[in-house]
């Protein structure tokens, strides 16, 4: 029906600038911008919305793509799906948990 999502908003920020840095120095991007939802987000809402701006196309997609993935993986941001018959907390496979555990 819904989905909410909860952060650790200082390392959650602190997190996508850095990987925003990476993303802007690998790719030699003019700017990237990333911003992530937290609260009640319907379903079919997005939850994250990625910019970059770069003096070629491909460069700009690589570059959305590597944030997208890093920020699943790195930034401490949690997905509640909340149906009618009850709710669930769901875990990015792609995170991992500082000194290698999760």
């Amino acid at each position: 029906v819904q989905l909410e999502y909860e952060a650790y908003e200082p390392m959650a920020v602190k997190q996508i600038t850095i990987i925003l840095q990476e993303a802007v120095e690998k790719w030699e991007l003019k700017g990237a911008v990333c911003e992530h939802r937290t609260g009640i987000v319907p379903v079919g809402e997005p939850s994250i919305i990625i910019a970059c701006s770069s003096g070629h196309r491909p460069q700009a997609f690589d570059a959305c793509r590597y944030i997208i993935d890093t920020v699943k993986a790195r930034v401490p941001v949690w997905k509640k799906e909340i149906y009618e018959d009850g709710s669930v907390w769901k875990e990015n496979s792609e995170f991992r948990a500082p000194g290698g555990a999760g």
